[in-house]
This record gives C-alpha cells, structure tokens and sequence, in this order.
C-alpha cells in the first residue's frame, strides 16, 4: 500500500520514472515544428484546470489538479503549470501525500525553464528547484532540504516532469504515427536523465462520465519486476481532438489495479468533443 501511495501523483502525470525502460523509439517527435509554435499551433491556453480522481478498486485514493496561467519569469512571459495531489479518504489514514509539482515553460517552443518539486509522502519528504538553460544543455538542481547545488549535462530537446505533458500534447505526430509505433521524450528529472517512451495502440471510443469520447490509446514502455506485471501493463486513453487531454489512465500492478479518470475540467482551448451516435457529436465548451 505505501509503495502505491509514493506513486500514485507521479503515475497521473505519465512520468512514473522510477519504471521506465531507456528505450528509442521510431519516430522524431520534432522535426519541422521544433523551432517555434504559432498561437493556433498551441494546444492549450491560459486558465485551464483538469481534475483527476484516482482510484484503486472501489477506494478514491486521490484527486490531482493540473492548472495553467500565464506569468512572467525573469522578465519573460512564460506559462506556469502547477500539479497538485493529495491522498483521501480512508488511505489518508493510512498514509498521507501531499505533492506539489511546478513548471515554468516557454509559451512558444514548450521549453522548460523551472521545475519544482515539494513533497511530503508519508514522511519522506523533497524540496527541489531545478533551473534549465536548454541553449547550453545544463541542467541546475538546487535541493534546497538538504543544502547541496549540482550542475548536469541534458540533451538539446529535454523536458521536465510536468512539461513533457504539454509538450506531447503540442508535438504528436497526428499525420505520421502508425498503430504499434512508438516515440520518445527526454525528461530530466531528480537529477537524473530519462526516455519517456510511449508506443501508440490505435483510436477507442470510451465510455465515461461525460458520454462516449474518441480517444488515442497509447501504452508507456515500464520496467517490470517491482510494481508492473508487464511492460505494458500502463494504459493511456488522450481526447482524440485539439485539446489532447489525458481521458483515463489504468495501470496494472502485482496487486491490483489503479484507474485514475477525468474528473472535471475548465477553460479548454478548443471544443471537448463527446459523441452521441456514430454520426453525432456534441462539442462541450466546458
């Protein structure tokens, strides 16, 4: 039960890094559009909220909300996400998390320029600032609990552990991935360096709380042993629209299974489509 707990917030945002297999994928995320995103071309925008419940079995074990504004960083605008999770109910009693997970990106190139993290799982506790400075591939990690300050080399295009999500978002290769495809991210987090690979399944149509919604299904590569039965034991269900929002995220693990669900959301940029029929949808402007 505390090895879930740990995970659980870490799980929601698709990072789960402590399982995830170094693995290369196929397909080049970035090609023609690295360089710069026009407003139209950018998958979200300022003021959006997404509520996640998690839960394992017929137990909530969380809700996790991921908001967006724009501010200003060292005198740049930037956006700034914010993830926030906390255990409830009756596996509060048992074991309390409380995490907090921050990123501060460029607007039109997805680029993390800040990452903090504050946690405080059971007693285990975390409070990292990790600084970015992607031209000279350097990664600063400042972990303030303990007093001690490292420099790291990271590749051209790394992201952080929040930022990855909006950069997949804006970067999927709608037009040129195939069914069992997959494709890669790097990600710089806890002073380490990681592929996030994800292999894409097909489209699915979902029954949820909202209606039937075409989704993306996609599998994340995990290392087995420790948690995961297989290595592709994650599921991942995104809104096969605009806005690319995570649907429902369902992993099985040695004892059991963790479903974590759109719960609520605000402020999307483009319609949330939910279908009907096979001939109707209807568009929610939230």
């Amino acid at each position: 039960m505390e090895l879930i707990s740990k995970k659980t917030f870490q799980f929601i945002l698709l990072i789960l890094m402590n399982f995830y297999e170094p693995i290369y994928a196929q397909l080049n995320l970035t090609n023609e559009k690295d360089n710069f995103l026009t407003e139209n071309e950018i998958a979200f925008k300022d003021g959006e909220w997404l509520e996640f419940r998690v839960h394992y079995g017929i137990f909530n074990a969380s809700y996790i909300t991921l908001s967006l504004t724009k501010e200003k960083l060292n005198g740049s605008e930037v956006l700034h996400s914010k993830g926030y999770g906390k255990t409830t109910g009756l596996l509060r009693l048992f074991f309390r998390v409380e995490d907090t997970y921050e990123s501060y990106f460029k607007i039109n190139r997805t680029q993390p320029i800040r990452f903090i993290r504050k946690i405080d799982e059971g007693g285990y506790t975390k409070n990292t600032i990790i600084d970015f400075d992607i031209d000279n591939q350097k990664a600063f990690v400042n972990d303030k609990k303990n007093g001690k300050e490292s420099i790291h080399k990271i590749e051209k295009k790394t992201q952080d552990l929040i930022s990855t999500f909006y950069y997949l978002r804006n970067y999927f290769p709608d037009e040129k991935i195939k069914i069992n495809e997959s494709f890669d991210v790097n990600i710089f987090f806890d002073e380490e360096s990681y592929i996030f690979n994800l292999k894409f399944l097909g489209i699915e149509i979902l029954d949820t709380k909202f209606g039937k919604i075409e989704c993306l299904k996609f599998t994340p590569i995990v290392q087995t042993g420790r948690v995961f039965k297989e290595e592709e034991s994650v599921t991942l269900w995104v809104s096969n629209d605009k806005n690319k929002i995570p649907i429902r995220i369902q992993a099985n693990i040695a004892v059991g299974s963790i479903k974590c669900d759109l719960e609520n959301f605000r402020n999307l940029k483009y319609p949330f489509k939910i279908r009907i029929n096979e001939n109707k949808v209807f568009n929610n402007f939230n």
